[in-house]
């Protein structure tokens, strides 16, 4: 039997979808027009006029937003309501400039939880669940999103935060914890830290988990499903939009539904501008179409990715997004060379190592050096040199391979790389090329 949340809406056909969209962008390109003078400057600049905007079709005549409009507004700038009727705003961690900061009425935050509750239930999630939620809380979405919908479907819920993994266990195994959402990083030291403990995969009562925030490599889903014996689901979101639900998994794993009865996604080519058709590869842009405190048209987010209309078995008929396979910002050229750490780690999932590592890019003498340490598991890990020698050598030659360019690689003992309970911290980056 096949599990909806909001069943209408999810499995609508394509000109149903187109209707709900059409209705809505006439509505909202005026709300916005009307109540965001940021905004409307950048419409006037453009030439273009919410009479302008009559269907879906006609957004690629607006202009876009991109994270430097939303910190050279900070902190009201974007806001689309007064903020008497604002409850919330939520917060990016902010590794450079000013920090996002969304906001959002009460009905924003109903739209997002019943989002994240759709995802919870394409993940075989009832009311009948426990629904353990680390995600860090506080100004980050994942654990208030997730933490909401599991709310709406009426799972039983653990609002644990990020971080004191043997406080997460313990909850997890006394409690019965059957949905696991987290970071997927995160999600691999628990099952790390589970093994370490003597348990098997069997011996917790999960099924599922729900992973985002961070790129993650099918070879680590494996590795993650395997070692807590669960089906692991992708979930995709932005603070700019709401946060995690904008897109998700559901049970064929071949990319994430977008809720498209709130979200408006387009793929443009990053250089360009220029709107590419279905199946290109591109940059992901969104629209939201119903937000009422930070009610962002037509926002680059960085992320390139394919769209995909093809027919799922879940039945669902929202457009389905791949992972991101990329970012048009936070890729790195080393060399000349584009370079992805998502090659990184499928290259060292592939060679048995796990997806412990860290990358370090300098610059010395106007020459780019390139070191990855990986750590080794124990079987790996040996004392004598010339072994590791090898082990470094065969590396490096399958990196090679992937990324057309040779890192030096460094072999550390098991434990050595920090673990996160958040966000890894995958790229130090010591280049000044800003």
């Amino acid at each position: 039997m096949k599990n909806y949340y909001q069943k209408e809406v999810e499995t609508a056909s394509y000109e149903e979808i187109r209707q709900i969209q059409n209705e809505k962008i006439v509505k909202q390109v005026r709300y916005v027009y009307d109540n965001v003078p940021y905004y409307r400057n950048l419409m006037d600049k453009k030439g273009v006029s919410p009479d302008d905007i009559k269907s879906v079709d006609d957004i690629k005549k607006l202009p876009f937003l991109t994270k430097d409009d939303l910190r050279e507004a900070y902190p009201y700038g974007l806001r689309g309501t007064d903020l008497k009727n604002c409850v919330r705003i939520q917060s990016t961690s902010g590794t450079t400039g000013k920090r996002v900061v969304a906001f959002y009425t009460q009905k924003d935050i109903d739209m997002w939880e019943e989002c994240c509750a759709r995802a919870i239930v394409a993940a075989g999630g009832t009311n009948e669940d426990v629904v353990q939620v680390c995600y860090g809380y506080g100004l980050f979405t994942g654990g208030p999103g997730l933490n909401g919908g599991s709310h709406k479907v009426g799972s039983l819920t653990l609002p644990m935060s990020s971080g004191n993994t043997d406080r997460q266990i313990q909850f997890m195994m006394d409690l019965d914890a059957t949905i696991l959402c987290c970071t997927p990083s995160y999600a691999a030291y628990i099952g790390e830290s589970l093994a370490e403990k003597g348990y098997k995969p069997e011996d917790n009562k999960l099924k599922a988990g729900i992973f985002g925030a961070e790129p993650w490599t099918e070879e680590m889903r494996q590795g993650i499903e395997k070692s807590l014996g669960i089906k692991a689901y992708d979930i995709y979101g932005l603070t700019e939009t709401s946060g995690p639900g904008v897109a998700f998994e559901c049970e064929e794993q071949t990319g994430m539904h977008i809720n498209e009865d709130h979200f408006y996604a387009e793929i443009i080519d990053p250089d360009t501008g220029e709107v590419l058709p279905e199946g290109s590869k591109g940059e992901l842009v969104f629209t939201s179409l119903d937000k009422e405190g930070f009610p962002l048209l037509r926002y680059r987010t960085k992320d390139i990715c394919i769209l995909s209309r093809k027919k799922c078995s879940c039945g669902r008929t929202h457009v389905k997004m791949t992972k991101p396979l990329g970012r048009s910002d936070d890729m790195m050229i080393i060399r000349g060379v584009n370079v992805f750490p998502s090659q990184i780690e499928a290259v060292l999932l592939k060679e048995g190592y796990p997806p412990n590592y860290q990358i370090v890019v300098d610059r010395v003498n106007n020459s780019d050096t390139f070191d990855i340490y990986v750590e080794c598991t124990p079987e790996l890990f040996s004392d004598k040199v010339s072994e590791m020698q090898t082990q470094e050598k065969k590396l490096n030659l399958a990196m090679r391979s992937m990324l057309g360019i040779g890192p030096k690689i460094h072999l550390v003992a098991p434990k050595t790389i920090e673990r996160s309970e958040g966000k890894a911290v995958r790229v130090i980056d010591k280049r000044k090329l800003h």
